[in-house]
């Protein structure tokens, strides 16, 4: 494929599969990075992901403005919830008044989960005291609000896992795109926390990441896009969306062997309990494969 052919197929959008036999939530998605201003362009959005049987998704904000433009666009569209926080990398200049509109923001009704908070060695944007500093300010507002913390996690294995042991854990952790070993995955799963799993686990070379997800419960497992990032196999280098979900739940059922209808129940189910989406009870026990 010529680089011409190649820079042609990024630029196509990604193909709406057929719709799961059972519906899920999008458990972590960007809207606004994927193009949406308003309240028609979240309800575009949405449609093609209910045409796959993504039937409601989660938005998250990674910056003050996003965090805003997240809570509002909760409002918009019942399909929609939010989560709310400043990303690691812009936490640089993270001030008071930073955290007292993120305080009311992550107390609306709509607004779900703190996140995404955490660390990020990867990108040498934020000091990592500075990301450290804000990472446990946003565990803090989690068990404050008594709603989910969303953790982005990005080389940052071991420091994640110590801090949430320093401040002690709010009642629902979800590492988003969880990115671990299979030895990470089972010292997260002993611990309780949620691992939401993204586009990368169908990547052919994700070894260890594909071998991790057989680690983790049916009762502790979410499916994200990450959207507009990460676009799944075999669609990668394409933006991303979040019927793309479909395309990993059916990669996660032939990965572990199980019915993707059973597979998908029990996702579904874990997404409102975990994040209160249908008034269930948290601590409730998921759906079990089949």
């Amino acid at each position: 494929m010529s680089a011409t052919e190649r820079s042609e197929r990024s630029a196509q959008p990604l193909p709406v599969p057929d719709r799961l036999p059972s519906p899920i939530v999008d458990a972590h998605t960007h809207l606004d990075a994927c193009g949406a201003k308003d309240a028609a362009d979240v309800a575009a959005i949405v449609d093609r992901a209910e045409s796959a049987g993504v039937t409601r998704v989660v938005t998250v904000g990674d910056d003050l403005a996003s965090a805003q433009w997240a809570a509002a666009a909760a409002g918009w569209d019942p399909r929609v919830w939010a989560a709310v926080a400043v990303h690691p990398t812009r936490t640089a200049a993270f001030t008071d008044a930073d955290r007292a509109v993120l305080e009311d923001l992550a107390r609306e009704p709509r607004v779900v989960a703190v996140g995404e908070t955490g660390l990020d060695y990867y990108w040498d944007y934020s000091p990592p005291a500075a990301q450290q500093e804000a990472f446990r300010w946003h565990i803090d507002l989690a068990k404050r609000v008594g709603k989910p913390l969303m953790v982005h996690d990005r080389e940052a294995h071991e420091d994640i896992y110590r801090i949430l042991e320093e401040e002690g854990a709010p009642e629902t952790v979800v590492f988003h795109c969880f990115s671990g070993d299979a030895d990470f995955a089972e010292k997260c799963v002993a611990k309780g926390y949620v691992l939401s799993f993204a586009g990368t686990v169908t990547f052919r070379n994700a070894r260890a990441l594909r071998d991790a997800l057989g680690h983790v419960p049916v009762y502790q497992l979410l499916v994200e896009t990450d959207a507009p990032f990460l676009t799944p196999h075999p669609f990668r280098g394409r933006p991303n969306e979040p019927h793309g979900a479909a395309y990993t739940i059916e990669d996660i059922a032939q990965l572990r062997g199980v019915d993707l209808e059973g597979l998908c129940a029990a996702v579904n189910a874990n997404a409102d309990r975990i994040f209160g989406l249908s008034g269930a009870t948290r601590g409730e026990s998921g759906g079990h494969e089949s």
